[in-house]
C-alpha cells in the first residue's frame, strides 16, 4: 500500500499540480479505502464498485459529512483513473460512481469595519507587524492561506501596488491591494522581517518566530485570534468571503470577482458570494421600470 500510495501522491503533486492540502486529503482516503478493503480480505486490484459503495456507506454510518464523503468519490474517481493507466488495476471501479450532492456552509462575514479593525497593529513588535500583515492581505486581497503563505519578496510589487499570487494548479495571477495594505507590507518589510530572518529565511515574504516560512496553521491561529477579537470568529476563508461580498455589494462584476479569486468557474464565485438585500433593493430600483 505504501508503494501505490507513494506514486499516487506523485501524480497529484506532479502530474495534476494539486496543493499539499489537495494530496495529503486524497491520499488519506486512499489509504483509508484500502485499509477498508484489506478487512474484507480484497486486493487493491481487485477493488470493485459494491466495494466502493460499501465503503462510502461506512463512512456515512460514521457520521461523515456530505462534503466529506463527496470528497472521498472525487478521491475514489481519481485514484481509480489511475491506477488504470498504471496497470494497479485492470479496470475503474469509480467510473460510475456517483457523489452525493454536497450542502455548502458558507463562511461567516465580517463587515468592513471589523475587517478594518482586524487588521489593527496591537503593537510594534515584528510578530504584531507580520500577524496586522496576514489579516490586511487576506482581506484587502480576497487570496487563499496557502497562497498568503507561497508568497515570496519577488512577488511582491510596491511601486503598482500588485502582488503576484500562484493558485491552485500553479496558475499565476495578478492581485492588486490598497493603500492600508501597502503600509503594512512596507511596515513589515522596514521593522518586522528584519528582525525574524535567518539563513533558513530564504526568499519567503512571511516568517515564523524561528525565520522559517510561515506556515499555515499558525497563519489560521493568527485570523482566528484577530477575528475572535471583533466578535465573529472567521478563518482565513471567512475573510476571503468577506473580501468577495464586500466588492460585490460596492458593485464590482462577478467577472471580476472571479479573476481575483482565482476561480475557474463563475459560479464557484456565486456560491462564495452573498448579496445583500439592500443591494439587491438599490440595484432593482435604479434599473427596473416599475421599481
Amino acid at each position: 500500500m505504501a508503494e501505490v500510495l507513494e506514486r499516487f501522491a506523485e501524480y497529484l503533486r506532479f502530474e495534476k499540480g494539486c496543493s499539499e492540502h489537495t494530496v495529503r486529503a486524497y491520499t488519506g482516503d486512499v489509504r483509508g479505502l484500502i485499509t477498508f478493503a484489506g478487512t474484507r480480505g480484497t486486493e487493491v486490484a481487485d477493488i470493485d464498485l459494491s466495494l466502493l459503495r460499501a465503503w462510502l456507506a461506512e463512512q456515512t454510518r460514521r457520521g461523515a459529512a456530505r462534503t466529506t464523503v463527496a470528497r472521498q468519490v472525487s478521491s475514489a474517481k481519481t485514484f481509480g483513473a489511475w491506477a488504470v493507466r498504471e496497470q494497479v488495476m485492470a479496470t475503474d471501479p469509480a467510473a460510475r460512481l456517483q457523489a452525493p450532492k454536497a450542502h455548502r456552509v458558507l463562511p461567516g462575514v465580517l463587515d468592513p469595519g471589523q475587517a478594518a479593525r482586524a487588521a489593527e497593529v496591537a503593537g510594534d513588535e515584528p510578530v504584531d507587524l507580520r500577524d496586522a500583515l496576514i489579516v490586511e492581505l487576506l482581506y484587502s486581497c480576497g487570496i487563499r492561506v496557502g497562497e498568503l503563505c507561497g508568497l515570496d519578496l519577488a512577488d511582491v510589487d510596491a511601486d503598482r501596488r500588485v502582488l503576484r499570487v500562484i493558485g491552485k494548479g500553479d496558475k499565476q495571477r495578478a492581485v492588486p491591494y490598497g493603500a492600508p495594505a501597502a503600509r503594512a507590507v512596507a511596515d513589515w518589510l522596514a521593522r518586522g522581517r528584519p528582525a525574524l530572518a535567518t539563513a533558513a529565511s530564504g526568499e519567503a515574504l512571511l516568517l515564523g518566530v524561528r525565520g522559517g516560512r510561515l506556515d499555515q496553521r499558525m497563519a489560521r491561529t493568527v485570523v482566528h485570534r484577530a477575528t475572535a477579537a471583533q466578535g465573529t470568529d472567521v478563518g482565513p476563508h471567512g475573510l476571503r468571503h468577506s473580501a468577495a461580498t464586500h466588492l460585490l455589494e460596492g458593485g464590482a462584476d462577478l467577472r471580476v470577482v472571479q479573476e481575483l479569486l482565482g476561480h475557474s468557474s463563475l459560479a464557484t464565485t456565486q456560491l462564495y458570494t452573498h448579496v445583500s438585500v439592500e443591494r439587491l433593493r438599490a440595484v432593482h430600483d435604479q434599473a427596473h421600470p416599475r421599481a
